[in-house]
């Protein structure tokens, strides 16, 4: 289906791929995996001709006929219904059916007939149908004009219109990130039936071990592609590892044995000849290099040093909202204990960051009460806090600001350092932080104060799977009481052991853990899981 051949390609004097090269067959479910920065969206680029590759010699090929496919921006606001763009995508059927309108020739009427029998073109609002609700849409929402819906929603939009025209090579990047969980779920299970080839950049690590059959991995400016999900790969990459490893010691004692023999011989003439056949036995000997793995900075939050008794927050009889006009949740009695660790499910717009912006107190209550210390901290992230960072000013404007004031230069650079912000990067105006940076950036500002509760809004969508596993570290080490919401199974389940589910107005704890919930997704339709 697609072939790669020598792909050579640089940004300005940072090369992301040297003599790479890989083959995907037709019907392979590929998840492209690889570290912040390593070229997984460039390479789409490539792929899709949104970018040329210079080099010569390189070749990216597609199998002759072959449609391809991908999001390429946000569905836009017009007076269209959601189902109508969605339909739209299949530029056949939709060209077809507008000719139907205005055809006046019997054979070509009848050309124009047998042809949509033969695509399908009556069941198409069925099939729309069913991948919009699959992504969070209700019934009402399909008749709905886009201009009514958010830019995430218009996303989701976009998502379904390429799932639903469904070309022989798919090509999405990370598309979770505009998806809850409940949304995650029905596209994974989706993606493992899809009659075609797929090629999924993701950073989701139960996506990537449930629904690819290959791993693609872009590292050290190299493509491999292994069979199986992530740990598959990362167990390959493991014994890999270990072979070369026990392949350069090896070389090690065989160069050290012929070493010594040529320095206790090549002065001994009857002995010259052989010491200098040893010497160019190790002149031909090449290097076995064993990769080096990249570290990845650890996350840290402090433990709060003021310890408190619980409960440290409770909520009786609340509810949540914008105002008397738009209450959002009510009857709301739940209370946060130290060490508690509780995961918010539910379907996107049923409540869930309303509810964790009342309890960081970032929204007052429509009525009920909140009860807790006076000296409690809370620690909040949301993805809304990335348009609060200072354009103009440096990581360390930021970290000075969070400090107390007074704080020696030599102390800031060190919480800056702690952050995952050494010497070269701590001058870094913010606009040219990457996603993944200025998550780091909120998380290390938020952790500061030694929060008694941590309460994360999606923390994830724009870290690598290296970063993930290095949060769940940290939060696993945190000696308070974590709320998240997140898509991501794998963070959730290293996490948390408590649920609560948002929906329908309510917000009450869960009885199961989110395999039971996962399932119940899946079995139930959207609207009343």
């Amino acid at each position: 289906m697609l072939t790669i051949t020598r792909l050579d390609y640089r940004i300005g004097a940072r090369s992301l791929f040297e003599n790479a090269s890989a083959q995907i067959a037709a019907g392979w479910k590929v998840g492209v995996i690889g570290r912040n920065g390593t070229g997984k969206s460039t390479l789409l680029k490539l792929i899709r001709e949104e970018i040329e590759d210079p080099s010569p010699d390189s070749a990216i090929r597609l199998n002759r006929g072959a449609r391809m496919g991908w999001v390429a921006q946000e569905v836009q606001p017009s007076d269209e219904t959601i189902l109508e763009v969605v339909l739209a995508t299949d530029a056949e059927r939709h060209a077809l059916m507008q000719e139907a309108e205005t055809a006046t020739d019997p054979g070509r009427i009848g050309d124009i007939h047998m042809r949509l029998a033969d695509i399908d073109a009556w069941s198409a609002e069925a099939r729309a149908a069913e991948v919009l609700t699959g992504l969070g849409f209700t019934d009402a929402d399909l008749a709905r004009p886009t201009r009514e819906f958010s830019g995430g929603w218009r996303m989701r939009a976009a998502i379904a219109g390429v799932l639903f025209s469904q070309p022989d090579l798919l090509l999405l990047d990370e598309p979770t990130n505009y998806l809850d969980l409940e949304g995650a779920a029905w596209l994974e299970t989706y993606l493992k039936k899809y009659p075609h080839t797929v090629l999924i950049v993701s950073h989701d690590r139960e996506m990537l071990n449930r629904c690819v059959t290959h791993t693609l991995a872009l590292e050290h400016r190299q493509l491999s592609i292994t069979p199986g999900g992530y740990d598959a790969w990362l167990k390959l990459r493991a014994a890999r590892t270990a072979l070369l490893e026990s392949q350069r010691a090896k070389q090690e004692a065989d160069k050290a044995h012929l070493q010594a023999f040529v320095d206790r011989f090549r002065a001994k003439a009857s002995k010259a000849r052989q010491a200098q056949s040893r010497v160019k036995m190790l002149e031909k000997m090449q290097d076995i290099t064993v990769p080096i793995a990249e570290r990845t900075t650890p996350f840290s939050f402090p433990t709060s040093t003021d310890k408190l008794a619980p409960p440290l927050l409770q909520l009786r009889n609340a509810a949540v909202g914008y105002g008397d006009d738009a209450v959002i949740l009510s009857g709301i009695d739940l209370r946060l204990d130290p060490e508690d660790r509780i995961a918010i499910v539910g379907a996107n717009g049923q409540g869930k960051t309303t509810l964790v912006k009342s309890i960081a107190k970032r929204l007052a209550l429509v009525s009920g009460e909140r009860t807790a210390p006076r000296s409690l901290r809370i620690g909040y992230f949301s993805q809304d806090q990335m348009d609060e960072l200072r354009p103009g000013e440096t990581v360390l404007d930021h970290v000075r600001d969070a400090l107390p004031e007074g704080t020696p230069m030599a102390k800031q650079r060190a919480a800056a350092a702690a952050m995952g912000f050494p010497h070269e990067k701590v001058e870094t105006a913010i606009e040219k932080l990457s996603g993944g940076e200025k998550v780091r950036l909120l998380l290390g500002l938020m952790a500061i104060d030694k929060p008694h509760i941590l309460i994360l809004d999606e923390p994830t969508s724009h870290l690598d799977i290296d970063s993930r596993e290095a949060l769940i570290y940290a939060l696993n080490d945190y000696d308070g009481a974590v709320v998240l919401i997140t898509h991501d199974v794998y963070l959730a389940e290293g996490t948390v052991d408590q649920l609560w589910l948002v929906k329908d107005g309510r917000a009450v704890r869960y009885d199961g853990d989110l395999n039971d919930y996962r399932k119940l997704v899946l079995q139930a339709d959207r609207g009343s899981a």
